[in-house]
């Protein structure tokens, strides 16, 4: 099993929700954050006055899929999120050992 992180830009989550739900991967946690990256963030100026902060607002999905799947996924994410600009997001990969599913006790793949 393996752990995907994927932060992007939060116009993309809906897209990115299909991705993984068209290949099976169900359980997602998605939180709000902010990222300062190779764009350095952006500036924002009204009547001349700089306002704007260097941090945008990025979302994290975080989903556990099959070591079959993952590859094809973050295959069509590349494909499919990807706009060719700065901040477009990144993806890690973590290996998940074992996952527990509490209310029942299954482990590895069937808890999923």
């Amino acid at each position: 099993m393996k752990k995907l992180e994927i932060i992007i830009r939060p116009e993309r989550l809906d897209d990115l929700k299909s991705i993984l739900n068209n290949n099976g991967a169900h359980g997602l946690m998605i939180t709000n954050i902010m990222g300062y990256g190779s764009q350095r963030g952006h500036k924002q100026v009204y009547n001349g006055v700089d306002f704007g902060g260097n941090l945008l607002p990025k979302v994290k999905v975080e989903s556990i899929v099959s070591d079959d799947s993952y590859n094809k996924i973050i295959d069509q994410i590349i494909d499919e999120i990807n706009t060719g600009e700065y901040g477009d997001g990144k993806i890690f990969v973590y290996e998940v050992y074992d996952a527990i599913r509490i209310r029942t006790g299954e482990h590895g793949s069937d808890a999923l």
